[in-house]
């Protein structure tokens, strides 16, 4: 999932529309047909047919459209002010803020997304890039002329504000209020709210920096399995560290991070740069900690966060007993970080064309029922998806869009079971997105991140449920439960490891002490060697691999993705179990639900309550059953 644009309270980034095309099922001919092409690549995006390009007309048929709306945008902030010092006169004034606030917000989402989605498929594109900047600018702007606005909300009397919530013409924006009060005693003065409004460009340049960067990396040619000299690219890394030949393998991993260690200077004053501004604005703001400070909008205790570590660290012999396993299987005397992707159990390897990854996500998705894989279908089919990579397209895959689009993927298809799950997993975004924003006034229609992978996670439980169900040997059971357990490894695990090397490393700057490069290698080196246990050689190259991951300029995001893990094995469960009445209650109070209530209270009214330690629990207990029944296929005669 993108990281969604931020303005004041309401993080407003992701949305629906209906300009999909109809249903039509694939063939089995044309699954077929699919099945023996090989992987396309293409030089640049020109040479990318249009069905395999998301349609970014559907947002704005051109610039000169886009151009007119950023004029309207422009104008409406500059308008904004009209407002100013009006707030606490009535309930009719603040409704009217209300209105238009939100109506400058929507129009300057889309004029964003629109920006910015542009210049992730072609990011050398100097056109493109100045488009970007300029949506920056707009975005600047519109946090200066809005900054006052919960400065001023905050300083109306309590028995006034409170009066207004009672009446009904506010309903919609009951919830953004309530969270502005929430936020109280966090909230600054307007002048400096202003001051933190015109430094937000400032704040953000370690992100901005740190995706030049890592586009600027030159990575190595390397061996392929044929002998033949292949280009590393950040696209493909993945790809070459899921290869059968060890040898592909260690070149893969050495180049990609020796390389990345080059720039580990710059790399490091980068995301300490992050570090400090986040530090930065919870000091500022009076919290404890930036840690406090990132999980308080979206209601959630840090309570929840170190529990997560604690709940994770506590079954650590579970993992280390799954790389054990992995060791025996794969038959080497040393196990090493190169080795993590290697299946233990071998299977199909075949290409998977985009046309059969498809269908195999639309079926193993029918729980979800008619409706649901009926609009999932037109997605696939309506310009909602960006399917292959080319050197200057941003690296991953998130879903994105604004309140009046559809939702947007963004994929760097390479043909391998890993990418089928991440389509089903972006979908899930996608899907949520298309729910919320039917059902949900714009105020309350972005999801907060707490929530916000829950769906996509649920949907590769789904989707490997299926296809254990259906498989016909125990090859492919062995195989298939070794990717689930995959999954516990690379959410559960993985993200709680970097959720807790985000937090040692805030903690270390907010104490006074300086992240250089060697200091973030140790501290990442440690915990590394921490998760993964004596069965693993936790390689030197290995404490670079902070360098790669993008989300470490989220502000602490990453976590959510653990916890997002743990519900979604729950509620995947209940739709299995209970059928129909599941799939009701999922779309209805969590799917459809946006920001309407905490995210909390959502998961709780869809089935599951994650204030507790239970989900991870329970989770726990799923990965040691998944790994109870590989030990056990593997140990049958």
């Amino acid at each position: 999932m993108k990281k969604p644009i931020f303005l004041t309270l309401t993080a407003v980034a992701l949305v629906v529309g209906s300009t999909s095309a109809p249903f039509v099922p694939l063939s089995n001919q044309a699954v077929a047909v699919a099945a023996e092409q090989q992987l396309p690549v293409y030089e640049n995006r020109a040479e990318i047919p249009a069905e395999y390009k998301w349609k970014l007309e559907h947002i704005y048929a051109n610039q000169e459209v886009w151009e007119a709306d950023v004029k309207k945008a422009e104008q409406l902030a500059n308008d904004f002010v009209k407002h100013q010092g009006k707030l606490g006169e009535s309930a009719a004034n603040l409704l009217k803020a209300l209105e238009d606030y939100s109506a400058l917000n929507r129009l300057h989402d889309k004029l964003y997304v629109y920006a910015n989605m542009g210049l992730d498929a072609n990011m050398s594109n100097p056109q493109l890039q100045e488009l970007a900047n300029r949506a920056e600018n707009l975005s600047t702007l519109v946090r200066e002329k809005t900054s006052w606005l919960v400065p001023e909300i905050v300083e109306i009397a309590d028995d006034k504000i409170n009066h207004y919530l009672s009446d009904e013409k506010l309903t919609a924006y009951k919830g953004f209020l309530e969270d502005v009060l929430r936020a109280k005693p966090h909230s600054l003065s307007v002048e400096m709210e202003q001051l933190l409004a015109k430094a937000t460009p400032v704040a953000g340049a370690a992100e901005n920096i740190y995706g030049m960067l890592s586009k600027d990396v030159t990575f190595p040619t390397i061996k392929d399995e044929d002998g033949k000299d292949v280009q590393l690219t950040r696209a493909n890394f993945i790809s070459y560290m899921d290869s059968k030949d060890r040898n592909v393998r260690k070149a893969a991993f050495e180049a990609y991070y020796r390389t990345l260690a080059k720039f580990r200077d710059t790399f490091a004053q980068t995301l300490a740069s992050e570090v400090k501004a986040n530090n930065f604005y919870a000091t500022t703001r009076k919290y404890d900690s930036a840690l406090e400070a990132s999980l308080h909008p979206n209601n959630v205790p840090p309570e929840v966060y170190d529990q997560l570590i604690e709940t994770v660290n506590a079954h650590l012999p579970l993992l280390h007993r799954y790389m054990e396993l992995k060791k025996q299987m794969l038959g080497v005397d040393e196990l090493h970080m190169y080795d993590i992707y290697t299946p233990i159990a071998p299977a199909d390897d075949r290409y998977i064309p985009y046309e059969e990854a498809k269908q195999i996500v639309l079926d193993g998705l029918k729980p979800l029922g008619d409706e649901y894989v009926k609009t999932l279908a037109e997605g696939f089919n309506g310009g909602w998806v960006d399917v292959y990579s080319t050197d200057d397209k941003r690296p991953g895959a998130y879903q994105w869009g604004a309140y009046d689009t559809h939702p947007y993927v963004l994929l760097n298809y390479q043909g391998t079971m890993d990418d089928v799950f991440t389509v089903a997993h972006e979908m899930g975004h996608a899907m949520q997105t298309f729910y919320t924003n039917e059902a949900q006034p714009y105020i309350s229609s972005n999801y907060p991140t707490f929530t916000a992978e829950v769906a996509s996670t649920m949907n590769e439980t789904l989707l490997f449920k299926s296809l254990y169900a259906n498989a016909k040997t125990k090859q492919e059971k062995m195989y298939l439960l070794n990717q689930y357990l995959e999954n516990f490894r690379g959410t559960l695990f993985r993200q709680t490891q970097f959720a807790e090397f985000e937090k040692v490393i805030h903690e270390r700057e907010a104490a006074g002490e300086t992240l250089n490069a060697e200091t973030l290698k140790q501290i990442y080196l440690d915990i590394n060697k921490k998760y993964y246990g004596p069965a693993m050689i936790s390689d030197e190259e290995i404490a670079m691999e902070w360098a790669r991951i993008p989300h470490f300029y989220y502000n602490f995001y990453v976590y959510q993705y653990s916890t997002s893990f743990a519900a979604s094995v729950a509620l995947a469960q209940q739709v299995l179990d209970e059928g129909e009445p599941a799939v009701n209650r999922i779309r209805d109070h969590f799917l459809a639900a946006g920001n309407s209530a905490p995210p909390i209270e959502v998961l709780k009214a869809a089935g599951v309550d994650m204030s507790t330690a239970e989900p991870i629990q329970q989770a726990m207990d799923v990965f040691e059953e998944t790994l109870d029944e590989l030990e056990r296929l593997i140990n049958e005669e």
